[in-house]
């Protein structure tokens, strides 16, 4: 671990190093020498695009072009796939019509179809009217599946095999296409009419006999997902049975390309940060960076959520104003109010997102909403129980407050813990039955909730042991 730590410090030292080198070298105009400095330092697509961000941001988009124009041709689309698409727009507008198609033949099929979705249309028209006719009918029919369907994300490049050819033919056909393929890990057995009849892996293809059959040694038992399956779905799938690769159907069954797992951690990481997003109440669709959006952007995913959320908190502070008669009778209850609404918060929060980790990860649903409450009723009580009898105690020897103002914070404090735990168990499984994203319901809006419990249970325990 600490080995790994020192190369990684090194590394990162490394590209600092290389980026100020190509930097001076650049404002120098000694562009031939910056681009050999890249070359001989960076041997990654993913490195060398990390420098070209940096030169981007810090020399401007012409220099960077003028840089990206002289890098080898055999790196120059996967260095362009690792950028991200406000600079890949950048240089697309910065390079010759001859450049793109070049850059565009090059890359995966994948990456290509995630670059030409967010691409302007005039752009992937440009792009489109030099391409052979038919591939722009495969690259058209991938643009057109939804967004964040399973289509959106395979390749059509796989390994294909019949299910009459001998293991050596499949071999032999392997080492002729596989550089053109995705992974050669898996092939895929399909029938004359291209629907999907089995999956066999290249282990099995190296230690079978050379004049075996596929079709006699292929999994006709094997896991796909269809062309419309939401990709979060797909996601689960890969991280159920530990996936390479997964093949994608139509609704006849007939094999129309492969989800391969890079692009599943892209897909996981989209997700994870939209869940953070959506607990946090920031409406976001973007895929953009946090600085490469504008001011009006942020507001524009904010407002929504915190003008919802300053709703419910004026209706806890139209209850409090209910109470007020009281509450200056025994001033000393409101020191008690942000204590009771915090740690029913809190609580709230923290079965919340227990609950919709669980979810997520397949390990509860809404039918287990019995079991959620029965188990958050008991630890709440156990919670609500400890926290009751430290705040009395200090209540009393501390603040040298009554027994019965003790009393009525400690009993507040048990209740309202075992509220909010339920409404944070039960909440997000209720909003998943429903058909809305559990993870709405998660911060802001259980601790808006759990205000006003908190407030009324308050209220109406003093109201009762304290006699006003």
């Amino acid at each position: 671990m600490e080995n790994e730590k020192i190369l990684e410090e090194t590394f990162d030292e490394t590209l600092d190093r290389v980026l100020a080198d190509i930097i001076a070298l650049i404002e120098e105009k000694k562009y031939r020498t910056a681009r050999d400095t890249i070359i001989n330092e960076l041997h990654n697509g993913a490195d060398i695009a990390e420098v070209m961000e940096s030169i981007i941001d810090k020399a401007g988009i012409e220099r960077a072009i003028i840089i990206f124009r002289m890098l080898p041709k055999d790196i120059l689309a996967e260095v362009f796939a690792y950028l991200p698409i406000d600079d890949q727009v950048n240089i697309i507008n910065g390079i010759t019509d001859k450049e793109i198609q070049f850059i565009m033949d090059e890359m995966d099929f994948d990456d290509m179809i995630d670059v030409m979705e967010e691409l302007p249309a005039n752009l992937v028209d440009k792009i489109l009217e030099k391409t052979p006719k038919e591939e722009r009918r495969l690259i058209n029919t991938f643009l057109n599946y939804p967004d964040d369907c399973a289509g959106s994300i395979m390749t059509p490049d796989y390994i294909s095999l019949r299910a009459d050819m001998t293991v050596g033919e499949s071999l032999l056909y392997i080492k002729k296409v596989g550089m053109d393929s995705e992974t050669v890990y898996t092939c895929y057995v399909k029938d004359k009419g291209r629907k999907l009849i089995g999956i066999i892996s290249l282990r099995t293809l190296v230690i079978s006999d050379d004049n075996a059959a596929v079709g006699d040694i292929m999994h006709d038992d094997y896991v796909f997902v269809n062309v419309y399956d939401d990709q979060e779905e797909v996601s689960e799938v890969f991280k159920k049975y530990d996936f390479l690769a997964l093949p994608v159907v139509d609704k006849e069954h007939r094999l129309v390309g492969i989800i391969t797992v890079d692009d599943i951690i892209d897909v996981i990481e989209e997700e994870t940060t939209e869940d953070f997003e959506r607990m946090a109440g920031i409406l976001d669709g973007s895929d953009k960076e946090y600085l490469d959006m504008s001011v009006f952007h942020h507001v524009k995913t904010r407002l929504p959520w915190l003008m919802l959320l300053m709703v419910e908190l004026m209706i806890t502070g139209v209850i409090i104003t209910q109470f007020e008669e009281m509450l200056s009778k025994v001033i000393v209850l409101v020191s008690y109010l942000p204590l009771l609404m915090g740690t029913g918060g809190n609580c709230g929060n923290q079965a919340a997102t227990l609950i919709i980790r669980g979810m997520t990860v397949g390990e509860l649903e809404p039918s287990d909403a019995f079991k959620v409450l029965w188990k958050e009723f008991r630890v709440s009580f156990i919670v609500g129980l400890v926290l009751s009898i430290i705040n009395i105690v200090k209540i009393l020897f501390i603040d040298r407050q009554s027994l019965i103002i003790a009393l009525t914070v400690g009993a507040s404090m048990l209740i309202i813990v075992a509220l909010a735990k339920i409404i944070g168990g039960l909440l997000p499984m209720g909003a998943k039955k429903i058909g809305v994203d559990p993870a709405l319901m998660a911060n802001p809006m259980i601790s808006s909730l759990t205000d006003m419990v908190s407030v009324l249970t308050y209220f109406f325990l003093a109201t009762l042991l304290l006699g006003i």
